[in-house]
This record gives C-alpha cells, sequence and structure tokens, in this order.
C-alpha cells in the first residue's frame, strides 16, 4: 500500500508536518465538536431518544479530547479559526434544518455527511499516523460506525416519509463534502493522505449509508451524481 509505504518517510516533527498537522488537527477536533453539538440538539428534537442521543454526544465530546491530546503529543496548536471555517457551511445548514423541525436534514448531515466523512478520514488517516495518533484514532473509528449506525436506523424507520427530505439534503449537502476535500487536499497529502483514497472511502461508505436506509441503487448513483453536479 503507498500510504504504509509513505509512512515510513514521513517526519513528524518537520515544520512542513507540523504547519499542515495543525489544520487536519483542528478539523477533527472541531468536527467532533460540532458533533457533540449536533447530537445534543438531535436529543432535543427527539425526546424518545435522548439518553440515547446525549450518549452519542458525549462520546464525541471524548474523541475532541484525545484528538487535542494528539496535538499536545506533537506540540502542535490547531488553528481553530480555519476549522470553524471549515465547517460553517454544514454547521449553518444543520442549525437552518433543526429551526425548521427536519430531523432527517439533520439526520443526513450528522449521521451519514459528518460521519461518512470522518470514518474515511480515520480509516485513511491511520496507516499513516504517529504511534500515539493512531491508537486514538483506531479507537475513535470504532465508535463513529456505531453514530453512523444510529442515524441509518432512524432514517431507515423513517424512509417512506423523508424521501424527499432527504433528497433535497443530499443535493444541499454533499457537495460542500467535495470543497471541503479540495481546500485540505495539500495538507492530507503533506499527512501522507492520499486524496483519491479519501475520496473512494467515502463515496463507499455514503453510499452504502443511503442503501441501508432504502434507497435502491439506482438511487445512490443518482443522489451521488447529484451532489457532484453541484460542486
Amino acid at each position: 500500500m503507498p500510504q504504509l509505504e509513505a509512512s515510513v518517510a514521513i517526519n513528524f516533527h518537520s515544520e512542513a508536518y507540523r504547519d499542515a498537522y495543525s489544520r487536519i488537527n483542528a478539523i477533527v477536533i472541531e468536527g467532533e465538536h460540532e458533533a457533540n453539538e449536533n447530537y445534543i440538539r438531535l436529543a432535543e428534537l427527539l425526546p424518545e431518544r435522548k439518553e440515547q442521543l446525549l450518549g452519542l454526544a458525549k462520546m464525541e465530546r471524548r474523541h475532541q479530547k484525545g484528538f487535542e491530546a494528539c496535538g499536545r503529543n506533537l506540540s502542535v496548536t490547531p488553528d481553530s479559526e480555519f476549522a470553524r471555517q471549515f465547517f460553517s457551511r454544514l454547521h449553518q445548514n444543520f442549525q437552518d434544518a433543526a429551526a425548521q423541525g427536519k430531523i432527517a436534514t439533520c439526520q443526513l448531515i450528522q449521521a451519514l455527511v459528518i460521519e461518512c466523512f470522518a470514518i474515511a478520514a480515520y480509516n485513511i488517516y491511520i496507516p499513516v499516523a504517529d504511534d500515539f495518533a493512531r491508537k486514538i484514532t483506531e479507537g475513535v473509528v470504532k465508535d463513529e460506525y456505531t453514530h453512523l449506525n444510529f442515524g441509518e436506523e432512524w432514517l431507515k424507520e423513517n424512509y417512506e416519509a423523508s424521501k424527499a427530505e432527504l433528497e433535497a439534503a443530499n443535493r444541499q449537502n454533499l457537495p460542500i463534502v467535495w470543497q471541503m476535500l479540495n481546500q485540505v487536499e495539500d495538507d492530507a497529502h503533506v499527512l501522507g493522505m492520499d486524496k483519491d483514497a479519501l475520496v473512494e472511502d467515502f463515496m463507499i461508505q455514503y453510499g452504502e449509508a443511503l442503501s441501508h436506509i432504502g434507497f435502491s441503487n439506482r438511487d445512490v448513483m443518482r443522489l451521488s451524481a447529484m451532489g457532484l453536479a453541484a460542486a
């Protein structure tokens, strides 16, 4: 695997690596922070699932602390402002949907888009991570599958009533993922992460989630293409 070979040559303490890591590390910290807040908001919207959702929120908070430790381990200060801007559009879309009571849209943004993005990023990062960050990330990614599964199951139960809303949410939010990936392509490359592998892993995770919810293979292809066409 090219990534495994690349990790041998990576200097985790070089100025270039630490500069790129300041943004990537900030992104994962902010992503976990966003997830924590999103699950708390979903708990308000879904009181019958409140206990479970607050449990997921606490897990995301632990993840955030874990990734903060990864930055400290390399003596890197995360670029928090960059990360907030990076997530700003997904953040605003989630807030808007929550204010309108669009639970399916909130679930798609958090449990599908953000979780699939995180899982893909962590899967591609683990083989090229430093030893400390690898252990943290391996533990986190196992939890993220649990979070993805929660959203999948809720959307599966509410598929017929939510299908049109999900298609609209997909059209609005999937293109943002591509813009986010393009924005960090250079930094990810410095860390040894291949963008094509990241895109492929995301599309596999996202497509499988849509399929599990109830969309046909044709629907999954159409939804994926719809997002890309609008990117």
